[in-house]
């Protein structure tokens, strides 16, 4: 089959291929009757211009980049799916890569995208601002999503608020008795982790609380990760009775280890996790969680990457923090027999400083 070139378009509609551009890319005065033909004949030859080719004239890709740790898995899909739909009803497609929270991968995927997108969008909780600096092109608008910005914070920045969130739920542990709250940690490279262990601690201050080294583990953010460190939690002498978990892919492990071992959730040791990714709800007991709106907080990077192209000057960098809230469920113990969720608001018992944690 033979293409069809633009030159095809210019022959048949008797004009020119500068006036077929200007007409296919809107980009400059064309009468209403020779745009009209124009028009017509590409759609009769079926013309598609070709993507590469019209950026050169209008320099844009109509793309946007994104670089996530992992394409795989409940969370960063449903990032994909809050990005997706906004950045199509606003004209873009998106190209996305995983690094596998590795600088240097983050490097070759921000090569790989230079000159193909009109913006980029970055997760990496692993790679400071300061680390990714050296990689980020400046002709283009970037926006960090789970990223140490640092002091300066000269990039645009939308981060969960992973302290007041792991916070609120151990205090809301502490408020159901427990006195020996363990936690399943991420990695201390990790920024979520390092935040949500923050939290953890600052609960325990402020709840007048002791941990022991031993009931604080890594977990990997993995299931895997999580049903190992539930084990070795659960051979403590004396043993925690809650665990607070840095995700819920870690707690899901936990409660499958802890019942390998006879352990009853919520009798014997209470579990909570973080994130409250879908499956949460149906597992057995369904999990309480530290909910983040995950769609949300794709939509929104691609709402500030908008924003960001729509100004015509650099403008002072934005710096939100997207909002958690608790989701009470059974295997924490608060609900008693019912599986019904209860969402809780930590500023009925901790005080309106803590209203920053609800929606």
């Amino acid at each position: 089959m033979v293409s069809v070139t633009i030159r095809d378009v210019a022959a048949r509609a008797g004009v020119s291929i500068a006036t077929v551009s200007r007409v296919l890319n809107q980009s400059g005065p064309v009468r209403n009757e020779t745009r009209a033909r124009v028009e017509q004949v590409a759609a009769e030859l079926n013309f598609t211009p070709h993507g590469a080719a019209r950026s050169l004239t209008t320099r844009r890709t109509h793309t946007f980049g994104v670089v996530l740790p992992d394409l795989y898995g409940e969370f960063f899909s449903e990032v994909i799916r809050g990005m997706d739909p906004l950045a199509r009803r606003n004209g873009y497609h998106l190209l996305l890569s995983s690094s596998h929270d590795n600088r240097r991968d983050i490097e070759f995927a921000l090569q790989a995208m230079r000159g193909r997108v009109d913006g980029l969008i970055v997760m990496s909780p692993d790679v400071s601002a300061k680390e990714l600096a050296p990689f980020l092109p400046r002709d283009i608008p970037v926006v960090l999503l789970n990223c140490d910005v640092g002091e300066d914070g000269a990039l645009d920045a939308l981060n969960v608020d992973n302290f007041g969130g792991a916070r609120d739920m151990v205090l809301h542990l502490a408020g159901l008795g427990h006195q020996r709250i363990a936690m399943i940690a991420g990695s201390d490279s990790n920024f979520d982790a390092r935040e949500r262990m923050r939290g953890y601690r600052a609960a325990l201050g402020e709840a007048g609380l002791l941990t022991a080294d031993e009931w604080v583990v890594e977990g990997g953010f993995t299931e895997e990760g999580g049903f190992e460190a539930a084990l070795e939690l659960a051979r403590c002498d004396p043993r925690p009775t809650a665990v607070f978990c840095a995700n819920d892919s870690m707690a899901i492990g936990a409660m499958s280890a802890l019942r390998s071992m006879g352990l009853h959730v919520p009798g014997d040791v209470a579990v909570a996790g973080f994130d409250d990714v879908p499956i949460a709800r149906y597992f057995s007991p369904a999990l309480s969680s530290v909910q983040v709106d995950v769609h949300r907080l794709g939509a929104r990077a691609v709402e500030m990457l908008c924003n960001a192209l729509g100004k015509e000057k650099a403008q002072a960098p934005v710096h939100e923090t997207l909002s958690t809230r608790l989701v009470l469920r059974r295997s924490c113990g608060a609900n008693g027999p019912a599986d019904e969720p209860r969402v809780h608001d930590p500023a009925d018992h901790h005080g309106a400083a803590h209203a920053r944690s609800t929606p």
